[in-house]
């Protein structure tokens, strides 16, 4: 996952089984869930799709995700954390905002220049 970040459990459970054959899925699952809980990694959950992990945790980061293609990038947040705030706290004493902003990338963007409108970009990256 430190190479190939936003990695979703599919592709880290075909990357482990290279390294050892009789792994289960499940036992991917399992130690996702676990390494997540800890905060060694941390899950992303863009609405409409399967959740993806990194490495990269507590900085206060947030990701960009193309529409088109499904790509994700780091993006950094702008201050200190929460870097919004809410119109009430509600008494809570908030230390995160999780941010995923939405649009489509240049692979893609370009890709849709160079074609006709309507036409599938899927995987443009």
């Amino acid at each position: 996952m430190h190479d190939h970040p936003h990695t979703d459990a599919s592709q880290i459970f075909a990357a482990v089984q290279r390294q050892i054959p009789t792994a289960t899925l499940q036992a991917v699952y399992n130690n996702l869930n676990a390494l997540t809980e800890v905060g060694i990694i941390q899950e992303i959950k863009p609405k409409g799709r399967v959740s993806l992990y990194e490495t990269r945790v507590g900085d206060n980061h947030h990701h960009i995700v193309c529409r088109v293609c499904g790509h994700v990038e780091d993006t950094d947040c702008k201050g200190f954390a929460p870097c919004l705030s809410p119109s009430s706290n509600h008494g809570y004493a908030i230390d995160q905002a999780e941010v995923i902003f939405w649009g489509i990338c240049p692979s893609c963007q370009n890709a849709a220049s160079h074609n006709h409108e309507g036409e599938d970009h899927e995987n443009c990256r």
